[in-house]
């Protein structure tokens, strides 16, 4: 085992990096983050932090990590969170788990998302150990990518603090806003009946093209006239689609799944309905079109506002360590909304491109990573003193 010098974030990411970390919910016989997990674990008892694993389920073998740098007392708490799994690396044009550096950029699936991240945060806490009167907490999480059990155990276990940046790749920009969103399936019924019977049989698959038409229309005529900020429109589209029983036969089921992003404001309960409303509309027009929706999963939007206090913190800090702050909106999810919804104003800043999430060519740029670090430790400075 290599050891990793104390508070090196660049040497970091690389160790993380040669882990395989592919969260198993997404990746048939991936290994998860228990391997990662530990390995952090050493690196950060190493740089003398005081680290436990926690279980995010029992007998899953995928623990959070955990570090809290307790303070002198009388300052803010501050949360560092960031997430160790990863997506899958097929149709990659590298090597995924090489970490090899070219041209100051380190190669590997999860160097941006956000293994590069997690390396700016902790070195920033092997830094600001013994500065600080409020507590730091720094939580290394798992299974982000999938229903982010990690960072839900987190908040289970009790843990809060006055304020958390999640190191997601924002390119050093700061990212107060994402959206939601929810995955919705809807199960079209027909009448399966011979090819030549039009007359008793009911296409599952042609109704359900009825739909689609509705939701279009809904995508381009209603959704734009809604809007945030930072993120603008919410958006919809049909993500997956199967149905039909052979060629000469009338299909007598369709089923579609929707995923709707949710701008902050929306409720995932009207969500719900407007896909409703829209199977109502197909009806009126087709009578015996038949549907059930059903909502499979969501997930909050989050929205910390731009004049609230950690986003002035960190843009000062930001500005401290000789960059231009730059706020906008995120494109992705993040767990930035849980923990928003637990009540810790929860904002991205983070090294990394998220434009190179899940591609098959993705890397990170490394003296990003150390300038990320400096900014942290600089937040964290004003923070929690």
């Amino acid at each position: 085992m290599t050891s990793v010098p104390r508070a090196d974030g660049v040497a970091l990411v690389r160790e993380l990096v040669r882990v395989d970390s592919r969260n198993p919910s997404l990746v048939p016989d991936a290994p998860g983050e228990g391997q990662l997990a530990r390995r952090l674990s050493d690196v950060l008892d190493s740089w003398g932090l005081d680290v436990r694993l926690q279980e995010t389920a029992p007998g899953s073998g995928r623990p959070n990590v955990i570090a809290v740098l307790p303070g002198s007392g009388g300052g803010r708490s501050l949360m560092f969170n960031g997430h160790m799994d990863v997506v899958g690396v097929e149709g990659m044009v590298h090597a995924p788990f090489d970490a090899f550096v070219k041209n100051g950029r380190i190669y590997g699936r999860g160097a941006s998302d956000m293994k590069g991240g997690v390396a700016a945060m902790c070195a920033a806490a092997a830094r600001l150990r013994g500065e600080l009167k409020g507590d730091l907490i720094v939580t290394a999480v798992t299974d982000e990518e999938w229903k982010s059990a990690g960072t839900s155990a987190v908040l289970a276990s009790g843990l809060r603090a006055d304020a958390a940046i999640v190191t997601e790749p924002t390119r050093l920009a700061i990212m107060p806003a994402h959206r939601g969103f929810a995955w919705i399936e809807v199960r079209v019924h027909g009448r399966a009946a011979h090819g030549s019977r039009w007359d008793i049989g009911v296409d599952a698959i042609r109704h359900a093209g009825l739909l689609l038409a509705e939701l279009d229309r809904m995508d381009s005529d209603d959704l734009p006239r809604r809007s945030h900020a930072l993120l603008g429109r919410p958006s919809l589209h049909a993500s997956l689609i199967e149905g039909g029983i052979e060629l000469s036969t009338y299909p007598d089921r369709c089923v579609l799944r929707l995923e709707r992003r949710i701008i902050p404001g929306e409720a995932v309960e009207d969500v719900v309905r407007e896909i409703d409303q829209a199977c109502v509309c197909v009806r009126e027009a087709r009578p015996e079109f038949r549907a059930d929706v059903e909502l499979l999963f969501s997930q909050p939007p989050s929205d910390v506002p731009t004049d609230a206090p950690i986003v002035h913190a960190l843009s000062e800090a930001v500005r401290g360590n000789g960059l231009s702050p730059s706020i906008a909106g995120m494109s992705a999810w993040t767990d930035a909304a849980l923990l928003n919804a637990a009540g810790i104003p929860a904002i991205c800043f983070g090294p990394g491109d998220m434009g190179l999430a899940h591609a098959a060519e993705e890397y990170i740029e490394a003296d990003e990573i150390e300038r990320a670090a400096e900014v942290l430790v600089s937040l964290a400075q004003a923070w929690c003193n």
